[in-house]
């Protein structure tokens, strides 16, 4: 496990470089700010629908294997766009192609790489190696911001590419060394061997998604998991947004405030991972006290009449938010059978890429309307809302048989009475 730390920090590092040139590359071939962002929504756009499949390549390819394989593709992706860049052959067309081809391979190291990292522990320490794998990824994204300037000044922009496609290889160097904990295999139908026949129904449904698809929508927890995040991602995580309108406009500070702003999200993120490694048994529930506990800070942020308290409230704002994906997570990756968690995962992937992809025009227009501070006090008012209101439904529907058992036993009693007297 500390290996595969060391080896994911290097992978964020460089996967963080990349990002950061490839959006200044992206300006200086077209000029256009639009088209850094089609560059981001090109490579996010393949998982809507192939994390589906990617999930489900998962459930029926040894684990390490397609994690090794997915890692060395992704490197060849970036060797090439390193490659094009120093020679000047890279066009805008060509940096979308790649970008495209990054996303489909991502649905299939995203799930195969996480749910790896789970068989290196226990199954109660699950939630400390994805509060761990949050740490890093907080960690390789500041790190990686950093170096991202520096080989550029140093030595140029295809420098950064070069950079990740080693980080991937570090990676797929790691892996065949890395070794399951007690039962666990590198195969998700891992396990002891079942009878023959059940070990044919088993490969008959590892080769459908629907199977994934129907799990997933009958369970109701992760359904209303997928609600509250969604809800959540859509009108209260996109801070990188709706703080930097409200710092350079209400609150009339210049970009060097929102870069403090930032900085603090990001300890704040920190901060959240290690709280949320000491998660046990993290619920659905948890999940949305503390998305309703976000949405009421936001409102607060929203309301916040300078720079100095809206600091202070964004670091538990940050904090909150990391301890939730912490929980969600772990329930995402431990509450399916082992045979399905790959499609589960590639299922949540398509959810997430929807709302991230829907998130950011709907919060636009919505700050178009509300402004920034409307934004965030209507955002978190409807977070916070959701949340108490499904809490009410839930408690509803619980009560309901045990009254109704209560009732049915205490008119068997008083028959039974009626029965003695008589």
């Amino acid at each position: 496990m500390r290996w595969w730390s060391v080896a994911n920090f290097v992978s964020n590092t460089g996967t963080w470089m990349q990002l950061t040139v490839q959006n200044l590359l992206v300006l200086h071939l077209t000029g256009s700010a639009a088209a850094t962002g089609l560059s981001i929504s090109v490579q996010a756009a393949p998982g809507v629908l192939a994390s589906l499949f990617g999930g489900a390549a998962v459930d029926r390819w040894p684990r390490k294997l397609t994690a090794g394989v997915s890692q060395l593709l992704l490197g060849v992706v970036a060797f090439v766009t390193a490659a094009l860049v120093a020679t000047g052959g890279l066009s805008m067309g060509v940096l979308m192609a790649l970008a495209a081809v990054t996303g489909v391979i991502a649905t299939v190291d995203g799930p195969a790489c996480a749910l790896l990292g789970n068989d290196l522990v226990r199954k109660e320490d699950v939630p400390s190696a994805i509060g761990v794998g949050s740490l890093i990824t907080n960690a390789g994204r500041l790190a990686g911001t950093a170096l991202a300037g520096v080989a550029v000044a140093g030595f140029g922009t295809a420098a950064a590419y070069a950079a990740n496609g080693l980080s991937f290889c570090f990676v797929a160097a790691v892996i065949p060394f890395l070794r399951p904990v007690g039962g666990a295999l590198t195969r998700s139908r891992g396990g002891a061997r079942p009878a023959p026949r059940a070990r044919a129904a088993q490969e008959q449904e590892a080769l459908t998604v629907r199977q994934g698809l129907a799990f997933f929508v009958r369970r109701p927890r992760l359904m209303a998991l997928a609600g509250v995040t969604t809800l959540s991602a859509v009108f209260g995580r996109n801070y990188q947004l709706t703080l930097a309108v409200l710092v350079t406009g209400p609150l009339a500070a210049g970009a060097g405030a929102f870069g403090t702003v930032s900085t603090v999200l990001a300890l704040g993120g920190i901060c959240g991972a290690v709280l949320g490694a000491r998660l046990r048994r993290p619920s659905v529930r948890l999940v949305g006290v503390l998305a309703a506990a976000g949405g009421l800070l936001q409102i607060v942020a929203g309301l916040s009449p300078s720079l100095a308290l809206l600091l202070v409230m964004v670091l538990p704002m940050a904090l909150v938010e990391a301890v939730s994906d912490t929980a969600g997570t772990t329930v995402l990756q431990t509450d399916p059978p082992p045979h399905l968690r790959g499609r589960v995962l590639g299922i949540w992937g398509s959810v997430r890429t929807l709302s991230g992809l829907a998130g950011p025009p709907a919060l636009g227009l919505f700050m178009q309307l509300a402004g920034a501070r409307g934004a965030l006090v209507g955002g978190g008012a409807l977070i916070a809302a959701t949340v108490a209101a499904g809490c009410l439904v839930r408690q509803r529907r619980t009560a309901r048989p045990v009254l109704v058992r209560l009732w049915s036993r205490a008119g068997a009693a008083s028959r039974a009475a009626l029965r003695t007297a008589a």
